[in-house]
């Protein structure tokens, strides 16, 4: 999708690009400005120390012969490549000898060093340029005269002194070193700059496009998400950045809220068909009861059944809103050191009457101590659930039906499973929908039950980061439930 300059100005990856990029460049400049200062005052100060010690040397040279060995020296000096700038003249600013054709005027005026650059040429220079443009006119041979409009000159900064006949002397030392240092530098900003805006545009085209439209690809599928595409999920490219880690833990989130979707959706289902018959049977109850005359003891026992069958729908509901609390992630239970161990020994002890009466043996495989991190009346409803399917569905199945409750240690945590001998489960998808609410995979409907007791104990697993699997026992059904070792809930 292409942006304009403003709409992409409006992103945050924009922004912050370009507030680094101004950083950087005002960094730069001031670095290479503060840099540029310095060394040229490093150089001044190294050029002042240089002339101090030529003026030393001539005002020795002065001292053992006077003027004319000073002029010696002074046109020996000058000769030199790479020489410093000499000029010897009169009282009057006449040049009388050195390498300097003309000066800036009013350079030798004052004594002393000077106080700014100034611009000169050096001898022959002028001549040099007048014949490289055709002029034959002669040259000025002025002291401290004025240069003619459109010469080349140089900048130098120099100490002028007066000797002590009123002759002027001047030495001085080119400029042109640091004012060619500044201009690399100048030009090596400008590279610098350029280079800095170059790559910014290339980085911005590789990547921060591909970004961008990532971006586009997260709000397109956000908004196909809004308006109800709920099966829906955003892009992962598979190359782990935070995109993509965005997405799938947004993936995630979405997953999440989709079951929870499907659960609400299938629970309605489920009261508006399972809570029928209970309901129904409530009114007949109360219509058979009111319709002719009958005893006090009929009233009664009428008046009985509706209280249980009540009792029976509050338990139904209750156990829905427990699953619903669990699978949301939301309880008011506390979680704590727990004996497996213990509660099993509990769950076993209250069941072995009902085993009893129903013809099943209960047998128990219980170490001494397994402890883990959870809430021991959700942990003991669970397994009461599990026990209590498992004795009503192994009766009638086998001479003998027994069912066996084993704790152990494992690998990964702790295990406890519920074994029974009857018919079991065969089928997988059936061992899959066993645990969904209201399912009961009974035809005949003959056990007492509301289809919510494993559905319960996978909620209780489930909010103790465990995991409730069915498995086939050959014969029977095996239900484990996993437990994670002592993990903080």
């Amino acid at each position: 999708m292409a942006l304009s300059l403003p709409a992409i100005m409006r992103t945050t990856a924009a922004r912050l690009s370009a507030l680094y990029l101004l950083l950087f460049a005002l960094c730069a400049v001031l670095l290479v400005f503060y840099m540029t200062s310095l060394s040229a005052r490093m150089l001044t100060a190294q050029t002042q120390e240089t002339i101090n010690d030529e003026v030393l040397g001539l005002a020795n040279a002065y001292q053992r012969g006077g003027l004319p060995v000073l002029v010696r020296v002074v046109e020996a000096r000058s000769r030199q490549p790479g020489a410093n700038l000499y000029l010897i003249a009169d009282a009057n600013g006449q040049i009388l000898t050195g390498n300097v054709q003309s000066l800036e005027p009013g350079v030798i005026e004052t004594e002393g060093w000077t106080t700014e650059p100034f611009s000169y040429q050096r001898f022959g220079e002028g001549e040099l340029d007048r014949l490289r443009s055709g002029d034959q006119t002669a040259p000025s041979t002025g002291t401290g005269g004025a240069q003619s409009e459109g010469e080349k000159g140089h900048n130098a900064i120099a100490l002028v002194l007066r000797l002590p006949n009123q002759m002027i002397m001047l030495v001085g030392r080119d400029l042109g070193e640091p004012e060619r240092f500044r201009a690399v530098i100048r030009r090596s900003l400008m590279l610098a700059l350029g280079m800095m805006g170059l790559g910014g545009l290339l980085i911005w085209f590789f990547v921060g496009r591909a970004a961008l439209k990532r971006i586009d690809s997260v709000s397109e599928a956000s908004r196909r998400i809004m308006g109800g595409d709920l099966g829906g999920r955003l892009p992962v490219t598979g190359a782990g950045d935070e995109f993509d880690r965005l997405s799938e833990n947004l993936n995630t989130m979405l997953a999440r809220i989709a079951m929870l979707n499907e659960g609400l959706k299938q629970v309605s289902d489920n009261i508006a068909h399972d809570l029928k018959t209970p309901l129904t049977r409530l009114r007949n109850r109360a219509e058979a009861a009111l319709a002719g005359k009958h005893k006090t003891t009929d009233y009664r026992q009428a008046l009985e059944g509706t209280i249980s069958e009540s009792d029976q729908l509050i338990k139904t509901f209750n156990a829905i809103l427990m699953i619903s609390r669990l699978e949301a992630g939301y309880s008011s239970e506390t979680a704590g050191p727990v004996d497996l161990a213990a509660t099993v020994s509990d769950v076993v002890e209250l069941y072995e009457p009902v085993a009893e009466e129903a013809g099943v043996v209960l047998e128990a495989t219980v170490p001494e101590a397994v402890t883990i991190n959870g809430n021991r009346e959700l942990i003991g409803q669970a397994l009461s659930n599990i026990v209590d399917n498992a004795i009503k569905y192994s009766t009638g199945a086998t001479e003998s039906p027994k069912v066996r409750v084993t704790l152990e240690r494992a690998a990964s945590g702790v295990k406890l499973s519920v074994s029974d001998n009857g018919h079991g489960i065969p089928d997988d998808a059936d061992r899959a929908r066993a645990t969904e609410r209201f399912v009961r995979l009974e035809k005949s409907r003959s056990q007492p039950g509301s289809g919510l007791g494993l559905s319960l104990a996978k909620a209780i697993m489930s909010f103790h980061n465990g995991r409730l699997d069915l498995l086939p026992a050959n014969p029977g059904l095996s239900v484990v439930m996993s437990f994670p070792a002592r993990e903080t809930h």
